[in-house]
């Protein structure tokens, strides 16, 4: 057949992995579609821990080799999903490999300020210290504290929300 397919491939965001996009993988594959989830460095059943991770492209590397393993070209077309702060992994992505992604989909998800280039935006996200490491809470079966558990902090919510935090729950 001479028809192009697309080729999902879906990035989760903090503190989620692979698994949280099941029942989409589900209903694209349902549609014909091929799909793929990745799940970053550090999450999900990637093996890296975190303290292992010392860069934003570290923890984007599963998907930059995802989409560098993709062929050029031909039958499939690439379309990059992110959620969260996934959505600063697919745009790292498609600056990288800006004639492979075919598409990108920023699903409640990150996006770079206009005009900035990826190293510029992650480079701002660590230095006010949006995202940090904490063990604060993750304990395993044997009560033991667990690394690697992300927290955003409140400034640093209200910066990546144009909306801010709401004051009370709804």
């Amino acid at each position: 057949s001479n028809s192009v397919r697309n080729h999902f491939i879906l990035v989760h965001g903090l503190c989620h992995g692979a698994w949280c996009w099941y029942k989409v993988i589900v209903a694209l594959e349902a549609a014909g579609h091929r799909v793929t989830a990745v799940d970053l460095a550090a999450s999900g059943a990637h093996p890296a821990r975190i303290d292992e991770v010392h860069s934003f492209e570290e923890y984007s590397r599963p998907l930059l080799d995802a989409v560098a393993a993709a062929p050029e070209g031909g039958s499939e077309r690439l379309v990059l999903v992110g959620h969260s702060h996934g959505g600063l992994s697919i745009a790292l992505t498609m600056e990288r490999f800006p004639g492979k992604v075919a598409t990108a989909v920023f699903v409640a998800a990150a996006m770079p300020c206009v005009g900035k280039h990826m190293g510029v935006t992650t480079e701002e996200v660590h230095q006010k210290n949006i995202i940090g490491r904490t063990t604060h809470g993750l304990r395993d079966a044997g009560n033991q504290q667990q690394p690697g558990c992300r927290r955003c902090n409140h400034n640093g919510a209200k910066l990546l929300s144009s909306q801010g935090l709401p004051t009370k729950s709804t």
